[in-house]
């Protein structure tokens, strides 16, 4: 069984549709863009600025500033517009019962990780919590899993500045990183660890099997007996 496991927050624990496409319609507005949230759900994973520039044109600087309108509404209203996924809090509580410890790592800010864990209650499980800095660094998936592998004391070797990156110096079966996107999959695969995908989340069809991970659990039922075996 793991002995570690790192998760993703939005998709994999949560679905924050409602809030994320929300303050991302709100910002969008102040740039004379007007979209229905239905076709915003793409904000759902990617680091903001990056969605913002690939996705409606903004330059960069343009981004950082739709990201501070974003935050606007999200850190009052948004981040509680959110759903915690039936049957997370037993499966969480199950690990943490075997022995497993368990860690978050977000491309959302910590902050906001912080108060989302706390508002479901299910901040008692995670002896680890990584995410993103408020000033827009640190917020690529691979950078959030190393603070996250620090914090929890796994052995790695190198940095993805250049080359293959980090490889865990512990067995591949030890530690796990679970999420709906491809950049959580890619990111764990690129260190070496078991890459688990959740296809309950946001992933377009066929984007996780293109990343080639460990396993692909359909439903939170099927991810927990995956995890705990």
């Amino acid at each position: 069984m793991f002995k570690k496991i790192l998760f993703d927050l939005d998709g994999t624990l949560t679905d924050p549709m409602i809030g994320i496409t929300t303050c991302a319609q709100y910002a969008l507005r102040h740039f004379g863009i007007e979209e229905d949230i239905n076709n915003l759900k793409n904000f759902i994973g990617p680091p903001l600025v990056d969605s913002f520039t690939q996705f409606y044109g903004l330059t960069v600087e343009e981004a950082k500033e739709a990201t501070k309108y974003y935050r606007e509404r999200y850190a009052p209203i948004g981040k509680f517009e959110n759903e915690i996924y039936e049957g997370i809090p037993e499966m969480l509580k199950e690990l943490k019962e075997a022995g497993v410890v368990l860690a978050v790592a977000s491309s959302k800010p910590e902050p906001f990780v912080e108060d989302i864990l706390k508002f479901f209650d299910i901040d008692k499980y995670f002896d680890v919590v990584a995410g993103a800095l408020m000033d827009e660094t640190r917020t690529r998936k691979e950078e959030v899993m190393q603070v996250a592998l620090d914090r929890l004391e796994v052995p790695y070797s190198g940095t993805f500045e250049g080359g293959d990156g980090p490889k865990i110096l512990v067995p591949k079966q030890e530690v796990a990183m679970v999420g709906d996107r491809k950049f959580d999959v890619a990111s764990a695969r690129k260190m070496g660890i078991t890459a688990v995908g959740v296809r309950f989340g946001y992933a377009e069809e066929g984007e996780l099997e293109a990343e080639n991970p460990d396993f692909i659990a359909n439903t939170v039922d099927d991810l927990g007996k995956y995890l705990l075996s």
